[in-house]
Parts: C-alpha cells; sequence; structure tokens
C-alpha cells in the first residue's frame, strides 16, 4: 500500500502531458549544456563601433566639403599662374622683337649716314667705316671699287654730308630686314662750294652677323 501510495503522489507531481516543464528565467541551457548569459562590456563595445561609424562618417562629408572649394582656388590659383606667365612670356618676346626691330633700323641709318657722309681729307677712315658695317656681296663690290672712288673724290675736293629724315621697317624676317630711308644729301666740291640740298630714298638690307648688324644691299628708291 505505502508503495502505491509514492508511485501515485510522483504521477501528481509530473507535469500534465503536453506541458513543458518549468525553465529558470535568468539562465537556460545551450545545445552544448553551456549557459549564455548576456556581455555588457560586448554590447557597449558594439554600441561604441555604430557611434565611430558614424562619427567617421560625419568627419569625412566635413573634410569633403572642406576639400572641395580648396581643390576649386587651388585650380584657379594655377589657371591664374598660367596666363601670368604666358603674358609674361609674350611680353618678353614682344620686346624682343621690338628691340632687335629698333637694332636693324639704327643700322640702317647710321649705315646710310655713312654711305652720304665722305671727306676728301679723311676719305680713307670714311671707306673705312663703311666696309666695317658691311657684309655680304656689297660689302665685297665696295670693297673692289673703293680705291677709284677715293681717288675720284680726292681730286674733285668733294664733301658730302647725309642726315636721314625718315626710316621705317618694309619688312622683316628674323635677324634680316629691309629698311626704308630717306636721306637729305649737303654737297660740295672744288667747282661748286655751295649746292642745294639732295632728298634721296633708299631700301637698305640689313642682316646681323654675330649678332651684329650689317649693311648686307643698298637700292635707290623713286
Amino acid at each position: 500500500m505505502a508503495e502505491h501510495a509514492r508511485a501515485a503522489e510522483s504521477l501528481n507531481e509530473s507535469p500534465p502531458e503536453g506541458q513543458a516543464a518549468p525553465v529558470d528565467e535568468e539562465t537556460h541551457a545551450d545545445d552544448d549544456g553551456t549557459e549564455a548569459i548576456s556581455d555588457p562590456a560586448t554590447d557597449d563595445a558594439a554600441v561604441r563601433e555604430d557611434d565611430g561609424d558614424d562619427t567617421t562618417s560625419v568627419v569625412a562629408k566635413r573634410f569633403s566639403s572642406i576639400t572641395r572649394p580648396v581643390a576649386l582656388i587651388a585650380a584657379a590659383m594655377l589657371a591664374l599662374i598660367g596666363v601670368v606667365g604666358w603674358l609674361g612670356y609674350r611680353t618678353y618676346e614682344d620686346g624682343q622683337t621690338r628691340e632687335q626691330r629698333n637694332q636693324l633700323v639704327e643700322a640702317a641709318r647710321q649705315g646710310v649716314v655713312n654711305l652720304t657722309t665722305i671727306d676728301y681729307t679723311k676719305a680713307d677712315a670714311d671707306i673705312k667705316r663703311i666696309l666695317d658695317m658691311s657684309t655680304g656681296t656689297f660689302h665685297d663690290d665696295f670693297q673692289r671699287r673703293s680705291q677709284p672712288f677715293m681717288e675720284v673724290v680726292k681730286q674733285a675736293q668733294s664733301k658730302s654730308e647725309g642726315r636721314v629724315t625718315e626710316a621705317g621697317v618694309e619688312s622683316q624676317h628674323g635677324n634680316q630686314a629691309q629698311v626704308l630711308v630717306t636721306v637729305s644729301v649737303k654737297m660740295s666740291n672744288a667747282g661748286a662750294p655751295e649746292q642745294e640740298p639732295r632728298a634721296w630714298r633708299m631700301r637698305i638690307s640689313v642682316d646681323k652677323v654675330n649678332d651684329i648688324p650689317k649693311i648686307s644691299d643698298v637700292q635707290f628708291v623713286p
């Protein structure tokens, strides 16, 4: 009887069929028998990681918003420097061209003065001055004719003085130029001490030789 009573008591303590046995609310067992416990440190780390991602995104946006105008300003400055450099080079180049033109015109002017200013008392020096500033075929032709010319000047006791009234570049190609020169020439000799000035117009070809402008050709222009 006692055994039947304990068996009945045991049956009464078992949960009804279909109802699960009570489980501890605070802890439960995993499949491998290990209890799963929430780790506050891990949760905090996850939160901080999310916050860090948000902060990085904000910083990146701010950095992008700052660097974009800086890049535009830098590009504008580079473009401005390029323009200034180009203008500076053009100014320098124009200055060089203008300076070279002036040198060629001045050489033509001086060449015409030398050609038209001859004094029989110092004809040797005058002829030498013409040869020194001439080149090419003009130099060779004048040198070949210089001796007979000098004799005529001395015999006639001729004097002439030229004064340039106008000069300008007709054409220019690098170190070569053709210059139109108008000159007024006063002449005298033993038979006619006083003569009216004569106006001549010449086309003077000028070439630079060893960076020195020299007369290479002379033509009279009507």
